[in-house]
């Protein structure tokens, strides 16, 4: 069971996501959207799930850098979700087998 202050996090990303996205429909819901806009909207649950784990890459731990690295490959590959499955997979094998 995660701490509270893990779920709180997790609540309020979840929120803010929410309220991010049903705000972008009130408020866009009558207009006509350029394709550069709509590509824009289509990149944003991507810099959401960047902006969240990019910290831990800025750590300088070479094994999580690896695991970016290997997850930027699968981006290229892959769809979305796959990318996500390899990258977890990856990282948290790399953290057990060389973690010192």
């Amino acid at each position: 069971m995660p701490d509270q202050q893990t779920l709180f996090a997790i609540v309020l990303m979840a929120a803010t996501t929410y309220l991010t996205r049903i705000s972008a429909w009130l408020i866009l819901r009558n207009r006509t959207l350029t394709p550069g806009a709509m590509a824009v909207l289509r990149s944003s649950p991507g810099c959401v799930m960047l902006a969240f784990i990019a910290p831990y890459f800025a750590s300088g731990n070479f094994i999580d850098l690896i695991g970016l690295g290997v997850t930027f490959i699968a981006a290229i590959r892959f769809s979305m979700p796959v990318t996500v499955i390899i990258g977890v997979l990856a990282t948290a094998l790399l953290r057990h087998y060389f973690s010192l």
